[in-house]
């Protein structure tokens, strides 16, 4: 035995044991459920009890990465978000964490719990680890990862139970459910193929540049029909009374342009004579984070782009969009020239992973710094944001624009995931050994509060979360699932939605809610310290 106290005396080999055994624990699974990282909290707490400390330093790094890796796969969804009709899951999102702030004050006056302890009970209710790192930062006290590790499985599994019962208790049909309440995924159209007959003879002559599509918002020109011969369009093709105009763009914009210059009719839309269409994934370091009027298509290579894909999801192409790793673009041409895009697209092929580790230091040290910078809250005092709250803020904004300076941060999908899951096992690891100390203690102390304390918010949110999605913003049993599997930050609520039908709405309504929510409940942690 005493040969093992040494082993573990040695900080390398304790924090190796600790992410040992933690993995080891969140591996197991019980009908389907998983501890996943936390387990690594759960197996350090232990440790920490019989006096084990990881150094802060450790901690300090593996919650820079972490925050980094959120914020960078956060940044361009949230801020896109914020102009488009998926706002309504934000707000979702946000309202959920709200609820949950105010649960959490009436709880902690009602039952008489530390701050700490209270903002370590929410942010394991809504199993968010960026929550629990800013309230670490926000309070300096141990006890909030103590109360996160007791809250976390109980929300973990609340929000699963709850997505499963709740339908065979209503007795909805979601199918029809989701066709009656359209909400704002459905009111969301997707581009369609329109065939329009010019017959304005004041667009007799004149080029696709002269005369200004673009007015119509998402249409593009793909081909021109004249006669038999099919015309590839590029600004300077001169169009001609009677020729059709093979137009993609969502249904308002194309019925728009149909009144204007002509009349809709019936074709065939396959390939003919040498125009082609073809689908390539973006995979080639040099066109990541540019957009698309930057590569110029249509202006350097003759080719036009109809419609973008990104995560299964097929949007009107903008030639603002900045292109990530794995977008699919169906581009419309000869052969020869999508044959020489092709070559353009395949070049400098990304390797498995990315790192960057230049950008990767400049964004921790800015976040860092700014991190330290006071914040003036009038009436409440000054906070600062900390290593959690400053790096995040730093990374979103860098997320959103993909390069500034000589930042690059359009990571290969794996490489974000690398970043994020080596920075939270550490801090965790850290985390967890300073919360065991006193964890006995505070449960022998607190037992019976803890328990209805965390049970109440946990469901207080999970309950006013549904209700507000499904009566105050009229959304489907579906899409007000998904919206408070966001709020609440569970990826295991999403996979028991899922379930339930085959439909990818519940997905989209998530993705949308989770980044403010995420957000959200960093401040919030924060901001919790001035009301408990």
């Amino acid at each position: 035995m005493d040969w093992l106290i040494s082993l573990l005396e040695e900080p390398l080999l304790l924090l190796l044991i600790i992410l040992f055994t933690g993995s080891l624990l969140g591996e197991i699974k019980i009908r389907g459920l998983s501890l996943g990282t936390s387990g690594v909290l759960l197996a350090a707490m232990v440790f920490g009890h019989f006096g084990y400390q990881v150094s802060p330093v450790i901690q300090q790094l593996g919650l820079g990465l972490f925050i980094v890796a959120v914020g960078l796969q956060a940044g361009p969804r949230f801020f896109r978000m914020m102009k488009s009709r998926g706002l309504v899951f934000g707000i979702i999102g946000l309202l959920v964490v709200l609820v949950a702030s105010v649960t959490t004050i009436i709880v902690s006056k009602l039952f008489q719990l530390s701050p700490a302890l209270s903002i370590g009970i929410m942010t394991g209710a809504l199993t968010s680890t960026p929550g629990l790192a800013a309230a670490l930062q926000a309070t300096g006290d141990p006890l909030a990862s103590v109360g996160y590790g007791i809250a976390y499985p109980f929300g973990v599994l609340a929000v699963v139970l709850f997505v499963q019962i709740l339908p065979r208790v209503m007795k909805i049909d979601l199918a029809e459910d989701l066709k009656r309440k359209a909400g704002p995924i459905r009111n969301a159209e997707s581009p369609e193929v329109m065939a329009i007959e010019v017959t304005d003879p004041s667009v007799n002559k004149r080029t696709l540049m002269e005369l200004k599509f673009n007015k119509y918002h998402s249409v593009v020109i793909s081909r021109v029909i004249r006669g038999d011969r099919n015309i590839i369009a590029l600004n300077d093709t001169v169009i001609l009374v009677g020729d059709i105009l093979i137009a993609v763009g969502l249904p308002a914009d194309l019925q728009h342009l149909c009144e204007d210059i002509g009349k809709q009719v019936e074709r065939n839309f396959e390939n003919h004579d040498n125009v082609k269409l073809r689908r390539i994934t973006v995979d080639s370091i040099e066109l990541i984070g540019k957009t698309i009027k930057d590569i110029g298509f249509r202006r350097n290579y003759g080719v036009t782009v109809t419609r973008i894909e990104r995560g299964g999801f097929e949007f009107n192409q903008n030639p603002k969009w900045r292109l990530e790793r794995g977008d699919i673009l169906t581009l419309v041409s000869s052969e020869d020239r999508l044959d020489d895009v092709e070559k353009l697209f395949s070049k400098k092929k990304l390797a498995v992973t990315n790192v960057h580790i230049l950008s990767l230091s400049l964004i921790l040290v800015i976040g860092v710094l700014a991190g330290m910078l006071p914040i003036h809250l009038p009436g409440l005092g000054t906070i600062t944001l900390g290593v959690a709250g400053g790096p995040l803020f730093i990374a979103l904004i860098i997320g959103h624009f993909g390069k500034i300076g000589p930042i690059h941060a359009r990571y290969y999908q794996p490489s974000n995931q690398i970043i994020r899951d080596i920075g939270l096992v550490l801090f965790l690891a850290g985390a967890g050994t300073t919360a065991g100390k006193g964890i006995i203690e505070v449960i022998q102390q607190e037992g019976f509060n803890l328990v209805i304390g965390g049970s109440i918010i946990t469901m207080v949110p999970i309950i006013a979360g549904f209700f507000i999605a499904r009566k105050l913003f009229g959304l489907s049993v579906i899409h007000a699932l998904g919206s408070l599997c966001g709020g609440m930050t569970s990826t295991p609520g999403l996979g028991a939605t899922n379930q339930l039908m085959d439909t990818e709405d519940a997905s989209i309504a998530y993705a949308a809610a989770y980044p403010f929510a995420l957000i959200f409940v960093a401040i919030s942690s924060q901001v919790l310290i001035f009301f408990l």
